[in-house]
């Protein structure tokens, strides 16, 4: 007894001890580390790879200028790596420098500086791409109703190309094979790819598109017609030099800019197979409102001006299926107003329209928002359910398809919401995928094929479906809901 008495007290003045040496406080909590060898990287100029190598014990992440002169192999990572740096070729007769910037994802180290500089080179002239050549049927024999028969299901890369200024700007990482490849394993064969242009632009008095955007887009459509997909470049928003502007005020400016655009667009992009369409424009309206009879003339004008330009460079252009808009691309609008474009080659225009009906459960976020949708659900709207589904893509066949004249949904989402109870949040993902498997179920009864608008968000209010980085499915069932319906 007196032994166990006389190591319980040793116990008690060790842990005394210890207690006295530390102040009775808890261990201080690990420090953030973050150091990057080597930050000077020298290059030749035919271009060369570098690595860096990064300690850290946290997530860090790289930040630089998309259209530079290089790439890192990632952008994001936790705890240590070895980061691939690919600079290209100088072509031009002088040096150039540029810098990465890392700093971990807190924000709370000093962030550190990676600079790159390269030797100049022997600047390369490139011979000049003809405005014109002789049309070229050879790889895009198929008129649209036959192209759009082999576009099955699509899927839109939405906030990435065009964002104004930056592909990454709003939040997504650059595209990379590793999506695209992860997008059609998932089912999708076509892909929208929605592109910025006048933040690309060297300058606003001929418009002409800088060389390294031109090159990124193709880098984009190559990941996709490499593959065996269907893709299409459109102009979209474009901070609304062109979206917001059907008014005979702005008519004629519009239209010498739009005519520019796509001249260059047409002619890099020229010697492509049907793999790739081009789209003249997006949601061209003045308002959300009906349209006026100004509206409609200046809006269908934009689109007649983006099928001449295109025609006007002739070789496979002459023959490539283009996609062409209604008003603000609404369906009723559509029906009411629109007329197709002037076209010399027959049978080579697509239709493009989007639906988010009801706006309250697809992307309304203020109040009054509805969290479910369709026959059997209780928080639903009023309008917009299954019959009106029904109605509005019947209204499209009949205008359109019976017409042979072949129609897109190039954009249709329901976002995910959040912050329910469990069996709450349980009925509305299950509305919500019940929603994307009855508007392709009724596309596909009608003959029309779906674009869905992914963008790039995966948690509420959001309707992103995959990892960006990683390609992986993040809402599985959500994408089953709309492959499913083609199987």
């Amino acid at each position: 007894m007196k032994m166990n008495i006389l190591i319980i007290t040793m116990l008690a003045l060790i842990f005394s001890s210890c207690s006295e040496s530390n102040g009775g406080e808890e261990p201080p909590e690990p420090t953030h580390e973050l150091s990057v060898e080597p930050t000077n990287i020298s290059a030749f100029a035919e271009g060369s790879e570098s690595n860096i190598s990064i300690k850290s014990n946290t997530t860090w992440r790289i930040t630089y200028d998309n259209s530079s002169f290089f790439r890192p192999s990632i952008t994001t990572a936790k705890g240590d790596a070895t980061v691939k740096i690919t600079i290209d070729e100088n072509q031009q007769a002088e040096e150039r420098n540029g810098t990465l910037t890392i700093i971990d994802s807190d924000e709370t180290l000093e962030e550190i500086i990676i600079t790159i500089n390269q030797e100049a080179g022997e600047e390369v002239i490139d011979p000049e791409i003809p405005d014109y050549i002789e049309p070229d049927m050879t790889g895009v024999e198929s008129t649209a109703s036959e192209l759009a028969n082999k576009m099955i299901v699509g899927w839109n890369i939405g906030n990435s190309l065009e964002v104004p200024g930056g592909e990454t700007g709003w939040g997504n990482p650059k595209v990379s094979e590793t999506l695209i490849q992860g997008v059609k394993d998932a089912g999708f064969n076509a892909i929208r790819i929605p592109c910025a242009w006048d933040s690309y632009l060297e300058n606003q008095e001929d418009y002409t598109i800088k060389e390294s955007w031109l090159q990124r887009v193709k880098e984009v459509v190559d990941c996709c017609v490499s593959r065996d997909m269907y893709a299409i470049i459109n102009i979209h928003w474009d901070g609304g030099w062109l979206e917001e502007h059907p008014m005979y005020e702005h008519q004629d400016a519009v239209n010498e800019k739009q005519a520019a655009i796509w001249k260059q667009i047409a002619k890099y992009f020229r010697d492509y197979n049907e793999h790739l369409m081009f789209a003249g424009t997006n949601e061209v309206r003045e308002n959300y409102g009906n349209p006026s009879t100004e509206n409609i003339e200046v809006q269908e004008s934009y689109v007649q001006t983006f099928v001449d330009a295109v025609r006007a460079t002739g070789g496979r252009n002459t023959y490539r299926n283009l996609v062409v808009q209604t008003y603000n691309t609404n369906i009723d609008h559509g029906v009411n107003y629109h007329t197709m474009p002037s076209d010399d080659t027959e049978n080579r225009l697509i239709v493009e329209a989007h639906y988010y009906d009801p706006y309250e459960f697809t992307i309304k976020t203020d109040e009054g928002y509805k969290t479910q949708w369709g026959e059997g659900y209780t928080d639903v709207t009023d309008w917009g359910q299954e019959d009106h589904l029904e109605a509005q893509f019947q209204k499209l066949k009949t205008k359109y398809i019976d017409n042979n004249i072949p129609v897109i949904i190039g954009e249709y989402s329901a976002m995910l919401r959040g912050d329910m109870p469990a069996d709450q949040q349980a009925l509305h993902e299950a509305s919500r995928n019940y929603y994307h498997q009855k508007v392709n179920e009724i596309a596909k009864a009608n003959g029309i094929t779906t674009f869905y608008w992914d963008n790039g968000y995966t948690d509420k209010d959001a309707s992103g479906l995959f990892n960006r980085s990683t390609g992986e499915q993040v809402h599985t069932e959500a994408i089953e809901a709309i492959i499913n319906v083609y199987n």
